[in-house]
């Protein structure tokens, strides 16, 4: 019983302590494509990422961001062309938790506190 006592509270700290792998470099780079759902919409586009660009089709339509990266993780996107005052508004995205050949993101306005999510698969 004392045994028991010890070792429940031991896994308990080793649990706490697990934090969830994320190869971010992996996905850097390449061709991808995107789900995610804002306001009550679910939108899917196609994209190639360089170091600097993301170049996406939304819709039928060409839209081009440029990137910044702050970690492996997280990057800060501004649209190149921006046609409207939200256009405007740079995005934070942060790479959550990565898969075999996906991961799952969340983003916002920088500044904002509302977090929308998303996932992301490589094609190449």
């Amino acid at each position: 019983m004392k045994r028991l006592l010890f070792i429940l509270p031991l896994m308990l700290l080793l649990a706490s302590c697990y934090d969830q792998e994320r190869n971010c470099a992996d996905f850097k780079i390449g061709k991808f494509k995107s789900e995610y759902t804002a306001g009550g919409k679910t939108y899917t586009s196609t994209f190639n990422r360089t170091k600097s660009l993301e170049i996406a089709n939304v819709n039928g339509k060409i839209d081009t961001t440029a990137i910044r990266w702050i970690n492996d993780c997280e990057y800060i996107g501004t649209k190149v062309n921006p046609k409207s005052m939200q256009d405007k508004k740079a995005v934070n995205i942060k790479i959550l938790t990565t898969h075999d050949n996906s991961y799952t993101f969340e983003f916002s306005i920088v500044g904002d506190t509302q977090k929308q999510k998303g996932t992301v698969t490589k094609i190449d």
